[in-house]
C-alpha cells in the first residue's frame, strides 16, 4: 500500500478513527492494534515475508532480554552477536548473496576458471534494511546499558513493525521511540494538524516533484545517447530532485502520519540542498540513516580521535558502507567512494564543523560567497547522484563524459517543464528552511492566508500530480 494511493486514503482516517474512539481506553490494547495494523500495512506487499519481522522481533526482545540479565561480560557479547548475526544474516542472504555470487563467478572466469555463480531465486524484502537496522540500535543500546530491556512484547513487536516508518524510515533509535509505546498518548489537536500538514508537504514533494522529474529523468537515462550535453544535466538536476521529493517526501509523510497518533518521529531532511559543504550535506540528508552509521559504526572504529590515518580510513569505511547499505551494485559503492572523496579535504582542513547554522540565518538571501558554496556542493551532489541512478558505472562513466561535450550550450532537448514544479519547492523551502518543514507557517498570522497556501499546496497535486509512482527507497 503506497502512501500515495487511494487505498491509504481509505486506511489512514480509519485506523486513526478505530485507534482514538475504540482503542483508546486501553494502551496495551492501543499498541496491540498498531502492531495488527501495521502487520496488515506491511502483509499487504507480500504477507510472506511478516515472517521475517516476527522472527527477527523475537529474536531481538529475548537477546536484549538476555544481555541485561547476563552477569559476565563475555556472556553479553555472546548474545549481542547472535542478535547481530541473525540480522544481519537476513540481509547478507536477501539482498547481497546474489552480488556476491556473480562477482566471484566472474573472478574465477578472469583466472580461466569458469563456474556457474549459484543466485537464488528470491526477491527483495520491502524495507529490510530499514528495520534490521532499526532493532540492531535495540540490542546495541541495551548492550552499552544506554536503554533497559523491554519487557512488553506487544509494545516492542509494534515498535519494529510501525506502520508509518516500516518500509523506508525514519530509522527510529530505541531510546527515542520505544519509550513512547510505554506512556499513553492522549489526542493533541495541535499535533494533528501540524501532521496533517506535513503529510500535505511530502505528497506534493512525492507526486508533484518526484514523479514528474521521475518520468523524464527515466527518459533521458534511457537514452542517453540522443540527449544534447544540456540535456543530460537536466537530467542530473532533475534525478537530485526526484529522489529528494520521493524520500523526504516519504520521510514528512511518515512523520506526519506518527504525529496524527501521538508519536514523535525524528527528523529525516533539514533541506539539505541548502549545504555549503558537503559535511553540512550529510548532517542534513537521511539524517537518521547517517547518525545510525555515526554512533554505531564510525564512532566504535575510533571515529576523528585518531591519526590522519585512522581519520581516512574510517572516513572511506563510513561512506563505503553507506553506499553498499543503499544496493548491492558496484555503482552504489562508487557513490560511496565519490562522497568520501569530497568529504575528506574539509576533514583533514578541520573545516568539516563550519556550517553547523543554517546559510544565511535570520535573513532573505545568501551572499556572494554563500551562492557560490551552495552551487558547488550541488554540483558535486549531483555528479555523484549520476553514479547512484545509473545501472552500470559503465553507463554512469559515459554520461558524465558526454554532460561536458560542446553540446553543453545548447538548449536541452529534454523536457524542462518539471522546472517549475522544482522552483516552487525551492522558493518555499527557502523561506520554511529554519523549520520543520516546508508548511509550519506559524509566523503567518492571517488563517485567510495560511489556508490560501494550503489550497494551492492542494490543487498543485489534484491538477498537477503526475503518474503515480512507488517509492526509490522501497528498494532498499
Amino acid at each position: 500500500m503506497l502512501f500515495n494511493s487511494f487505498e491509504y486514503l481509505l486506511f489512514l482516517p480509519t485506523v486513526f478513527l478505530l485507534y482514538w474512539f475504540v482503542f483508546n481506553k486501553n494502551l496495551r490494547l492501543q499498541n496491540a492494534f498498531l502492531l495488527v495494523i501495521s502487520y496488515f500495512f506491511y502483509g499487504l506487499w507480500d504477507w510472506r515475508f511478516l515472517s521475517l519481522i516476527i522472527f527477527s522481533s523475537i529474536i531481538d526482545f529475548y537477546c536484549g532480554n538476555a544481555i541485561a540479565a547476563a552477569y559476565k561480560q563475555v556472556s553479553k557479547k555472546m548474545w549481542l552477536t547472535i542478535s547481530m548475526l541473525v540480522n544481519l544474516g537476513f540481509l547478507g542472504i536477501f539482498k547481497y548473496y546474489n552480488f556476491f555470487a556473480k562477482e566471484f563467478a566472474e573472478a574465477c572466469l578472469s583466472f580461466g576458471l569458469e563456474i556457474d555463480a549459484l543466485t537464488l531465486d528470491i526477491i527483495l524484502p520491502v524495507g529490510i534494511s530499514f528495520y534490521t537496522f532499526q532493532t540492531m540500535s535495540y540490542t546495541i543500546d541495551v548492550y552499552r546499558e544506554k536503554l533497559k530491556p523491554s519487557k512488553d512484547i506487544i509494545a516492542f513487536f509494534a515498535f519494529v513493525s510501525f506502520f508509518p516508518q516500516l518500509v523506508a524510515g525514519p530509522i527510529e533509535r530505541a531510546t527515542n521511540l520505544l519509550p513512547q509505546f510505554y506512556t499513553k498518548r492522549n489526542f493533541d489537536y495541535k499535533k494533528a494538524v501540524d501532521g496533517l500538514r506535513q503529510i500535505l508537504w511530502g505528497l506534493f514533494k512525492k507526486i508533484v516533484v518526484a514523479d514528474n522529474c521521475a518520468e523524464v529523468v527515466n527518459h533521458i537515462f534511457e537514452n542517453q545517447t540522443d540527449i544534447n550535453a544540456s540535456g543530460l544535466f537536466v537530467g542530473a538536476i532533475f534525478f537530485a530532485f526526484q529522489i529528494y521529493g520521493d524520500f523526504s517526501g516519504y520521510s514528512d509523510i511518515a512523520i506526519g502520519t506518527s504525529r496524527l497518533f501521538g508519536f514523535n518521529l525524528m527528523q529525516n531532511f533539514a533541506f539539505p540542498y541548502f549545504s555549503r559543504d558537503i559535511a553540512e550535506f550529510w548532517r542534513r540528508w537521511h539524517m537518521s540513516l547517517s547518525t545510525w552509521f555515526r554512533d554505531y559504526v564510525y564512532i566504535p572504529l575510533g571515529g576523528s580521535r585518531g591519526g590522519t590515518w585512522m581519520k581516512i580510513r574510517n572516513t572511506f569505511i563510513i561512506f563505503l558502507v553507506s553506499g553498499f547499505w543503499h544496493g548491492a551494485n558496484w555503482t552504489f559503492l562508487i557513490w560511496g567512494l565519490l562522497n568520501a572523496i569530497y568529504f575528506l579535504p574539509i576533514m583533514l582542513l578541520n573545516k568539516n564543523r563550519i556550517n553547523t547554522d543554517t546559510v544565511a540565518q535570520g535573513k532573505y538571501l545568501f551572499n556572494i560567497k554563500e551562492f557560490f558554496q551552495l552551487s558547488l556542493t550541488f554540483f558535486l551532489i549531483i555528479i555523484a547522484w549520476v553514479f547512484f541512478r545509473a545501472a552500470s558505472v559503465t553507463e554512469a562513466v559515459q554520461y558524465i563524459g558526454s554532460m561536458f561535450s560542446a553540446s553543453l550550450f545548447q538548449f536541452p532537448s529534454a523536457d524542462i517543464k518539471p522546472f517549475l514544479y522544482i522552483l516552487i519547492l525551492v522558493i518555499i523551502e527557502w523561506f520554511q528552511r529554519e523549520k520543520q518543514h516546508g508548511l509550519v507557517l506559524d509566523n503567518v498570522k492571517l488563517a485567510p492566508v495560511r489556508w490560501s497556501i494550503y489550497a494551492f499546496v492542494f490543487c498543485l497535486i489534484l491538477f498537477f500530480g503526475a503518474k503515480s509512482e512507488s517509492f526509490i527507497y522501497f528498494q532498499f
